[in-house]
């Protein structure tokens, strides 16, 4: 059920109006591994255009994140060879949380407590907005996809894979 709600400030929210970014702010009851389609269906959202920011790591351990719609899942092969690792796989919730300061589910690319590289799917800078978890569980954002450009490091990769 969608919620009317504010929420306080986030890193990513302040990170967002540091950069004069516009954004609306979305709060639903947040289901624990509910993801991206929990949230799109409460929201009446297309999946497609809801972002899930997922936190993985290369073979030696170095984190990164990825960008996928909600409906998609990440070809980590295909992510792999992009990026020139040799393999990639998703991190423990705890070494996610250490990397970017947020909780699994609440997890957002904007404010993140290291810098980390960025790999956006694509097709998502087609989308003409999308909606993103805010840096707090039950909290998604609707944005421009043109602000994930603005990422330190962002790069577009095409490693969808349809669920």
């Amino acid at each position: 059920m969608a919620r009317k709600d504010t929420v306080s400030e986030t890193p990513a929210t302040q990170w967002l109006k540091a950069q004069r970014i516009v954004y609306t702010g979305h709060t639903y009851d947040y289901l624990a591994h509910g993801g991206a389609k929990h949230s799109a269906q409460v929201l009446g959202f297309d999946p497609f255009s809801v972002v899930k920011t997922l936190v993985m790591q290369d073979q030696d351990g170095k984190p990164l994140l990825v960008l996928m719609h909600g409906n998609r899942t990440v070809s980590t092969k295909n992510l792999a060879r992009q990026i020139g690792s040799r393999s990639v796989e998703p991190c423990t919730p705890e070494t996610a949380h250490r990397h970017t300061g947020y909780l699994v589910g609440g997890t957002s690319p904007f404010g993140t407590r290291k810098a980390l590289p960025v790999y956006v799917e694509a097709s998502i800078f087609d989308l003409p907005e999308i909606a993103i978890n805010g840096g707090r569980r039950g909290f998604l954002v609707r944005l421009s996809p043109q602000v994930c450009a603005l990422l330190p490091g962002a790069k577009s990769v095409h490693c969808a894979l349809a669920e």
